[in-house]
């Protein structure tokens, strides 16, 4: 099989297409035969060396991945030709950037005969950040006010729908230029940051889902509720400004997401009734990884970027 690896830390260019083994799945595990592969912001920065979550080269990066099982030889959950999808092993290696993959299959669900493979492999990782974040983490019920920082991009323009169909309220920061997009997702008032202060533009947000880190998360200590939440996917290892949070009669929590099952098949329902669809911004070719990485570096995405095999 073809696999996507890189022998050093670098820019794009070091991403290279060469020929391994196919690997053997182990018990419980299936072999996936890949047909798209969502890309995330985070392979950006492991394969710059930004920070060693998958320790050094020569290493092949990805999670996000959808496609059909090709072996099932020791798991009751699949058969082969079943269609798949997941996130597996996060945050451990998954060597997902390949043809062929084996993966635990209690992270993998059923995909939605709704949707594509594209769309399928977009959804994983931003999907159950989402989730984690509004539903394990912040208690997001019927009637809540939720504030979505960075709603354009991946995370947050996912996490709109899925707080919507919880039945909150929800605020947006977002560009003036994604406006309309994050408006087709649900939200029901945009605060353009580039013009805007969000902290005075707000007051009263049960729930904070901060997407974008720096001194945002500080300030939306300004516009919760007494007692009210801000989760990051961001400034999650920040004690200090998590102990501030707590003086204030605040919570503050982290996401260090993983690949739940029970969370991907609440992913699986919504997509189902029709109340989340990730929007894919680009495909690629497998083969023009770099160019992909190289849309990924640039930042500002609307949604998400997917290789195609």
């Amino acid at each position: 099989m073809r696999v996507i690896t890189q022998q050093a830390l670098g820019g794009p260019e070091v991403l290279t297409i060469v020929d391994a083994p196919e690997p053997r799945p182990l018990p419980t595990e299936v072999l996936v035969r890949v047909k798209a592969i969502g890309l995330n912001p985070l392979e950006a920065r492991l394969r710059a060396g930004e920070f060693p979550l998958i320790g050094r080269p020569p290493f092949v990066l990805g999670w996000d991945i959808s496609g059909v099982v090709e072996q099932a030889p020791q798991t009751w959950r699949f058969r082969p030709g079943d269609e798949v999808f997941g996130m597996p092993l996060f945050p451990r290696a998954a060597n997902a950037y390949a043809e062929v993959v084996s993966a635990p299959a209690l992270h993998l669900a059923r995909k939605p005969a709704s949707i594509s493979h594209v769309e399928a492999s977009a959804l994983p990782i931003v999907g159950l950040t989402a989730w984690q974040g509004l539903v394990d983490l912040g208690g997001v019920t019927e009637g809540d006010c939720v504030l979505v920082h960075g709603g354009g991009g991946g995370v947050g323009h996912v996490a709109i729908q899925i707080a919507k169909a919880l039945g909150a309220y929800v605020i947006v920061t977002a560009g003036g230029s994604k406006r309309e997009f994050v408006e087709g997702c649900g939200a029901d008032e945009v605060i353009d940051y580039t013009t805007v202060d969000f902290t005075e533009a707000v007051r009263d947000i049960d729930v904070v889902l901060d997407t974008i880190g720096g001194d945002t998360v500080e300030r939306s200590l300004e516009v919760l509720r007494p007692g009210g939440h801000l989760v990051t996917t961001v400034a999650e290892d920040d004690a200090e400004l998590a102990a501030k949070y707590q003086a204030a009669g605040m919570r503050f929590s982290g996401i260090a997401v993983d690949p739940d099952p029970v969370a991907l098949r609440g992913l699986v329902e919504l997509v189902e009734q029709g109340k989340l669809r990730v929007h894919v911004q680009e495909t690629f070719p497998f083969e023009r990884v770099a160019d992909a990485h190289r849309m990924l570096d640039g930042g500002h995405l609307q949604g998400k970027l997917v290789l195609t095999l």
